[in-house]
């Protein structure tokens, strides 16, 4: 049965992260081969430090079909950018910016953004977009780059262009640097918390509309990793499924048969649930407001049977009512993933400010 493994590779190959090492695609390629066939799964590659060596093999891996590539930081579709941009730039400009029209066309400014308190920063390409949308011709130069931890009270930029476009598109491109940046500055929070553990920070689907792919791109920023992108990437049989399909069993059947190349992921309630989970062969296992205590009798029953079958995987993943005061003591329990709908729905945007000078100045 199809499914899905998260490795972070730079801890595979080398026990921990190494931005300078290189990697030998040769060895590589025959690891990634190995895991791959070993566990009968997809191999999802997690490349954190964006190696190049370890990119470029990985790569060219996932041509051939074996895995799939998520690099941490790496950028999404200029499409999807454009898409959020042009929206949110309707939404502002209307039919026209009646105070920017005020200024004289051909006036040149110069702008200065600050960040005003600790921050990881996100959402450069947002930003950029903004401004190019309606000036291609400015000038943007950044001091950071996305996924950095930004010192309060930090320029992180400064623009020079036409003044109408600076003030119009101004408003827009503060909002997606805020939300995208608060996305990260929180993952980072909870996901320095799992340091030193075996357990991943997940998001979920609960994002704000229309910026799904941003707020995840800004999830990976802050050092979590993605859950399934929406309802096409990956099967979950929960509670409603369940009640109409009748069994555990029935519902891995059926996705199996409707939908045989995509990873399942069955939701239990109790550790009945799992137990029929893990006896029918499920490969990754949500495990939904289990206490303390039923996690780890949950992880004690994973074990088992893993060792009763050799090669065989199964992860489990701790959600629900989970928080910093008990995320270190859940990631203690030996679950594999520990997923957060707060990472993206409980937005704390953080403060930039946007200074702007004439040429003279």
């Amino acid at each position: 049965m199809p499914g899905f493994l998260f490795y972070d590779f730079l801890e595979v190959l080398n026990g921990a992260g190494d931005r300078n090492r290189t990697y030998d695609p040769l060895i590589t390629n025959q690891l990634l081969c190995l895991l791959s066939y070993a566990s009968m799964m997809q191999v999802i590659v997690v490349d954190p430090h964006k190696n190049t060596s370890l990119s470029c093999c990985v790569k060219g891996l996932a041509k051939s079909g074996l895995i799939s590539y998520h690099a941490c930081m790496e950028r999404i579709e200029p499409r999807v950018i454009l898409e959020n941009v042009r929206t949110a730039l309707k939404e502002d400009v209307g039919s026209g910016d009646t105070s920017a029209l005020l200024l004289p066309q051909d006036l040149v400014w110069n702008a200065a953004v600050m960040m005003n308190e600790p921050s990881v920063l996100c959402g450069q390409a947002w930003f950029n977009a903004c401004f190019h949308e309606l000036d291609p011709n400015i000038q943007i130069d950044w001091s950071f780059d996305d996924g950095d931890e930004v010192p309060g009270n930090s320029l992180i930029c400064t623009l020079r262009g036409q003044a109408r476009a600076l003030l119009t598109a101004e408003r827009t491109a503060l909002n997606f640097l805020q939300t995208l940046s608060g996305t990260a500055t929180t993952t980072h929070e909870y996901a320095t918390q799992l340091k030193g553990s075996h357990a991943r920070l997940l998001d979920t689907r609960k994002t704000l509309p229309g910026l799904r792919q941003a707020q995840k791109y800004a999830v990976r920023c802050g050092g979590g990793f993605n859950h399934r992108m929406g309802l096409y990437d990956a099967v979950m049989l929960k509670e409603n499924h369940l009640m109409s399909l009748g069994s555990i069993a029935e519902g891995m059947l059926r996705a199996a048969a409707v939908s045989p190349n995509i990873p399942v992921i069955v939701e239990v309630e109790n550790l009945d649930e799992l137990q029929e989970a893990l006896d029918c062969g499920a490969q990754h296992v949500l495990l939904d407001n289990f206490s303390l205590d039923q996690l780890n009798k949950a992880v004690i029953l994973r074990n088992l049977a893993v060792e009763q079958k050799p090669g065989r995987v199964c992860h489990l993943e701790a959600s629900g009512n989970i928080d910093q005061n008990n995320l270190h003591a859940i990631a203690g329990t030996g679950v594999d993933f520990i997923s957060m709908g707060s990472l993206t729905k409980h937005v704390h945007a953080i403060d930039f400010s946007m200074r702007f000078s004439s040429e003279k100045d």
